[in-house]
């Protein structure tokens, strides 16, 4: 074993020289030209702001330039090709697998994703374990031979017989509404555009009915200034057969500028809330209209509730964090809509409240434990608190509650893809359904455990390991450390045979719980956010020392990634610890801290990251703003940082500017590359032919950089 471990180092490293040969032309110089800005009395010089334009030819122009270098410097290593294969083969042997299901009387809606087919689909089913029963209700894929248009969401009416979908294309998540006959699949007239877009995505909710639906909508042209067209998002109702001009204005028009709506109609349809949100730093409100049309205020974003569901039993089931990080559930009568005469039934514990789901007779919990879950059943007046057995170390990603008061869920693991499964009251353990993802590659040999950093303040900070069974601790293993760390988001267990590439030549797989997510609640996410941002970063840090300390990696074996705000803790690790790995993946994101709130997303970010408006926010923004630190004469590792065109969430101008400077001053020989895809956004919503070309271009990019040639590994 000793002599194998030897001959896979000299093959790496002949490897390595060989990848470093790869890229015969010098980092590219970008042309500055210096704007000074002032914030809070102190001026910051940017040379870079020019390529903010995307419309810009000289901008075009340069991004061109960009992918032409990394397409040179990635197809000339010897396995992208043959990464490329392998995961086009092997997304072509996956199982279908099935999503967001929605139930109504007597059929299931679901999302369903069937490669080779470039996007999900919408499809009904008698019930879970009919798979025979399946009825393609409407397929992008037939609609756009390209695979541009997605599915963003979708809502049927309350009897089954209707459904409002949005569509979108080109990953823009700029949404239309439309509607269906479910029955026929036929497409009503009626079109509704700009209900959705990603700035504070989109919503619908049918009335009892189904002669039409409360949707959410941003500002028409002339409606708002230009700059406005994508915020003040408000409540329309419309009715079938009726062009959407006539549509009747409902609520919002004294809602934030940043607000974020979701419609929820109960049952009956006599009753639909509305949970607004004030941007994405978790502050949330809570409307109610009943069949007068009245709408009524039940939460204030100072409430700290979190979630309000209806249930079957004239009642709104509340989630709520005011003295309670991990969450209490309270019970609040629809016939006195207040929150004073709200009852605490289910007291906050050492779990994490994440999901509520009310039955006719029970109420479903879905808590985390630190990033794997568990389900706790209780009667609706919270007594009876029973255990759901659950796969271990694994993430409940959906919860259902079904006509006959039973439970749909899904779960997924490191090591299994998804599945439903069924559970019955009474019944001693949950059944799997015919909703069974299954994997063209075994993860047998694989297994995971929990093992915990320790941050400079003394806190606990968890990371999965994920590897092969029997993978020493000398040092040698290639690693990729995952994290991410904001908006309150867990980091839990999922699966990604692709993944397989990785431990087939040696790797380790990290995923990281550091805090300002959500893993532990609202302190753990607190401790992250605003000013106190710097701690994300430096729990990452530790994970990654912890990492090498432990031996389960060296600085020449770590990569490191992350995307969107994880995009953000990876500039930040560049330029805080540029010595601590070996490579960086870094996707859609934000680097520039004193200019993202400009862009029309960037806004809704202010109530996370904090705004140059307010003195000490400003000073934490710059402290850490990983565009404005990149230092000249650094050696800074391989980079490659990933982008879309028509990302509405993150301005690709982030990834643009970060390249140009971090060219600029590298003086190591290692490359830092940027490729910006013309046909998708943030990710949700990318073709499959596009999402294997990204990660077949990730894998050899960190194959070549920590030297992880298929024939050396044994």
């Amino acid at each position: 074993m000793k002599m194998n471990r030897l001959l896979f180092l000299i093959a790496a490293l002949f490897v390595l020289s060989h990848y470093r040969a790869a890229v015969a032309e010098p980092d590219s110089k970008t042309a500055k030209k210096p704007v000074t800005d002032e914030y809070q009395g102190i001026k910051v010089e940017d040379p870079y702001q020019w390529l903010e334009q995307d419309d810009a030819a000289e901008v075009k122009a340069w991004s061109d330039a960009q992918n032409a270098r990394t397409r040179a410097y990635l197809d000339k290593l010897p396995d992208r090709a043959v990464v490329e294969k392998t995961l086009t083969e092997w997304f072509a042997k996956t199982s279908p697998s099935y999503s967001s299901l929605v139930s109504r009387p007597g059929v299931l809606f679901a999302m369903k994703f069937q490669p080779p087919k470039q996007q999900p689909m919408l499809v009904t089913l008698a019930s879970a374990d009919d798979v025979k029963s399946e009825k393609m209700l409407l397929d992008p894929n037939a609609m756009d031979a390209k695979g541009m248009t997605t599915i963003d969401w979708f809502v049927p009416s309350l009897d089954g017989k209707m459904v409002a979908v949005s569509l979108s294309q080109g990953g823009s998540e700029d949404g239309t509404l439309h509607f269906y006959e479910v029955a026929t699949g036929k497409a009503l007239p009626d079109t509704i555009a700009h209900a959705q877009y990603p700035t504070a995505s989109g919503s619908a909710a049918w009335n009892a009915d189904g002669s039409g639906v409360y949707y959410t909508r941003y500002p028409r042209k002339g409606e708002r200034p230009d700059s406005d067209l994508n915020f003040y998002q408000q409540i329309y109702f419309h009715k079938l057969g009726t062009p959407d001009t006539s549509d009747t204005y409902s609520a919002g028009k004294d809602l934030p500028r940043i607000a974020e709506i979701a419609l929820e109609s109960s049952r009956d349809g006599k009753t639909i809330v509305a949970e607004v949100k004030n941007g994405d730093g978790g502050e949330v409100a809570h409307y109610l209209v009943g069949s007068d049309g009245t709408w009524k205020q039940l939460t204030q974003f100072s409430d700290q509730i979190k979630q309000a569901r209806i249930g079957r039993d004239n009642a709104l089931y509340l989630l709520s964090r005011a003295d309670a990080p991990h969450g209490k559930i309270l019970r609040m009568p629809l016939d006195k809509p207040e929150l004073a005469s709200a009852t605490t039934i289910v007291p906050t514990s050492e779990a994490v409240i994440e999901q509520i789901v009310p039955t006719a007779n029970a109420l479903y919990v879905g808590d985390l434990l630190g990033g794997p879950s568990q389900i706790r059943r209780f009667g609706l007046d919270g007594k009876g608190e029973q255990l759901v057995a659950i796969p271990k170390i694994s993430t409940v990603q959906q919860m259902l509650a079904l006509e006959d008061n039973s439970l749909l869920f899904s779960d997924v693991s490191f090591t299994q893809p998804a599945a439903w499964f069924h559970y019955v009251e009474g019944k001693p353990e949950v059944v799997k359904t015919a909703l069974v993802g299954t994997s063209p590659v075994s993860f047998d040999d694989i297994e995971v455990t929990r093992e915990f950093a320790t941050a400079k303040d003394g806190t606990r900070i968890p990371l999965n390991i994920v590897r092969k069974k029997g993978t020493k601790l000398d040092g040698l293993n290639p690693t990729l450390l995952y994290g991410y760390g904001g908006y309150g988001i867990s980091e839990s267990p999922g699966f990604s045979f692709p993944r397989r590439l990785w431990f087939d030549r040696g790797g380790v797989y990290v995923v990281a719980n550091i805090r300002g997510g959500g893993e532990f609640g609202e302190a753990w996410h607190k401790a992250g956010n605003l000013t106190k941002k710097q701690t994300v970063f430096d729990d990452f840090a530790t994970t990654a020392d912890y990492l090498i300390k432990q031996k389960w990696t060296s600085l020449q074996k770590l990569a490191l990634q992350g995307g969107s705000n994880g995009g953000l803790l990876m500039g930040a690790l560049i330029t805080q610890h540029p010595e601590l790995m070996r490579a960086v993946v870094s996707s859609v994101g934000i680097y520039d801290m004193l200019r993202v709130e400009l862009a029309p997303n960037g806004a809704f970010n202010v109530t996370e990251f904090g705004t140059v408006k307010d003195p000490e926010q400003f000073k934490a923004l710059y402290a850490y703003s990983p565009y404005h630190h990149v230092v000249d004469g650094t050696k800074y590792p391989a980079i490659l940082m990933m982008t879309g065109a028509n990302d509405g969430r993150v301005a690709p101008y982030h990834s643009r500017k970060m390249v140009a400077r971090l060219q600029e001053a590298n003086k190591s020989d290692k490359p830092i590359l940027l490729r910006t895809s013309s046909s998708a956004g943030h990710g949700i919503g990318t073709a499959l032919s596009e999402r294997i070309k990204q990660l077949s271009d990730v894998y050899s990019f960190l194959f070549a950089q920590l030297g992880m040639p298929a024939s050396a590994h044994k």
